[in-house]
């Protein structure tokens, strides 16, 4: 009998795995798919020699996770490569705000109206970062506040909607630059406590950058598995698990997976029945002839590179997603260029490069032709650079990765309560109805991102567990 079985091979599921394997427990990993990875692979989806993320490809919260930061993955083979400028949002104009490591240079981005009040802002996190990130990233469940008073600061800050930190800046350039860091979790901009998620991304960047890994995501889950080998895990692929019973026994199992397919397998009916779903994404992945055309300088050096032209249009494209129910006419767009901090991901003189913009779940259309009219609008002449592409909409997303139910690649909504309190509102979230099952996946707080805190958080509830058995 094992000590614990893991079902999914996510960077969730590794962390879970890891941590349990590290208080001495026998592990066991079992994939559906042939290779390991959930969100965090790496594929030739275009060309031969262009490495491309089907998913996560840059990593805030991987390069500031608690949990990834206390192992050894370095000598497993992750390297963490930054470009010059972690994010950059241009505007129609030519010029851009950025996301700069530095607060200053950031701060002057925004113009002189606006720098002091960022400067302000951040300043009164950015000292006790590394502390906030434990304490926001985990549960008092499973662990104390170390800094009480800096995490009741940054929740009178961050709980309101972003709306509301949007209006102490007086430029659209501050503002357009938080709503557009606000939109990666495809929550409206008047939603509960989405100003913490502006905050969140702008203090990552701040402390250690938006980086990417070497040679691709693939890296980050190749790290947690080869860690776990290591430590005398074991990993199976291609193991597809339909009920509880074609797993080996075991004291505990810990899922990876959508609580859909959890109470699916684990037979347990109605568990998070009220769970709601988020919207999908359209992503297109392109092989480049050359870098993009970026008509502002600071967007050809950044990591990352939002799109939308101010707060009202990228407002305006989640609320045709979240409310209306139809693919933007103008998407906010997010997108990456690994080449730019590591240029081995193609042949030389060559790009890879991927955008997603925000669509319905489950919607079925082609939203090819709106994304490079929004990439035209501030890089004229990318279609031009374009080798080949491979898009995915939400159901080609679903089927790649069963987790993203819909194509919600946050593998459940980031709104309301259910951005905190997921997948039900408990103080136990990582546990069910059955005493030997747990969830580990992004449905569990923190939630979305390659980061591995629901991982190691549950695994904090396995352990308690078994301990009293």
């Amino acid at each position: 009998m094992w000590d614990a079985v893991v079902v999914g091979a996510g960077p969730n599921g590794l962390t879970a795995a890891v941590e349990l394997a590290r208080r001495g427990l026998s592990v066991a990993v079992f994939e559906a798919r042939e290779t390991i990875g959930g969100g965090a692979r790496t594929e030739e989806l275009t060309l031969p020699g262009f490495r491309h993320d089907p998913c996560s490809a840059a990593h805030p919260l991987g390069v500031n996770s608690p949990a990834f930061r206390r192992m050894p993955l370095e000598r497993h083979g992750l390297e963490w490569l930054h470009a010059p400028l972690p994010m950059a949002h241009p505007f129609p104009d030519g010029t851009a705000a950025v996301l700069s490591r530095s607060v200053a240079e950031t701060a002057a981005s925004f113009g002189p109206r606006d720098a002091g009040t960022y400067r302000r802002l951040i300043e009164s996190f950015l000292p006790r970062w590394d502390t906030l990130a434990r304490d926001f990233m985990s549960l008092p469940s499973s662990a104390l506040p170390r800094d009480p008073i800096t995490l009741a600061r940054f929740g009178l800050t961050g709980l309101p909607p972003a709306t509301w930190l949007m209006r102490r800046f007086r430029e659209e350039r501050a503002r357009t630059l938080i709503a557009g860091l606000v939109a990666h979790v495809m929550a409206p901009l008047s939603g509960f406590a989405t100003g913490s998620v502006g905050l969140v991304f702008a203090l990552a960047a701040h402390a250690r950058g938006w980086p990417v890994a070497r040679g691709g995501s693939q890296s980050v889950s190749d790290a947690l598995a080869g860690y776990l080998r290591e430590l005398g895990g074991v990993v199976h692929t291609d193991f597809e698990v339909k009920r509880l019973d074609d797993l080996p026994p075991a004291r505990a199992y810990v899922f990876d997976t959508s609580p859909t397919a959890l109470a699916r397998i684990a037979g347990l009916g109605r568990y998070c029945s009220g769970y709601r779903y988020g919207p999908g994404v359209f992503k297109i992945d392109y092989a480049l002839d050359g870098p993009v055309p970026w008509t502002a300088a600071e967007a050809r050096t950044a990591g990352t590179v939002q799109i939308g032209a101010d707060s009202t249009e990228i407002g305006t494209a989640l609320y045709a997603v979240s409310r209306a129910g139809r693919a933007p006419d103008r998407p906010f767009l997010i997108t990456v260029q690994p080449g730019v901090a590591d240029p081995d991901r193609a042949p030389a003189g060559k790009q890879v490069f991927w955008a997603y913009g925000h669509v319905p779940a489950g919607w079925t259309g082609d939203l090819t032709d709106a994304v490079e009219r929004q990439l035209e609008r501030f890089a004229p002449g990318f279609r031009d650079r374009v080798l080949a592409r491979a898009t995915a909409g939400p159901p080609e997303l679903a089927a790649r990765n069963a987790n993203y139910v819909g194509g919600d690649i946050a593998a459940g909504a980031v709104s309301g309560l259910q951005l905190l309190l997921r997948p039900r509102p408990t103080l136990f979230p990582y546990s069910t109805p059955h005493p030997a099952v747990f969830i580990c996946s992004s449905a569990t707080p923190p939630g979305p991102g390659v980061h591995g805190m629901s991982g190691h958080n549950a695994a904090k509830a396995v352990w308690w567990r078994l301990r009293r058995s």
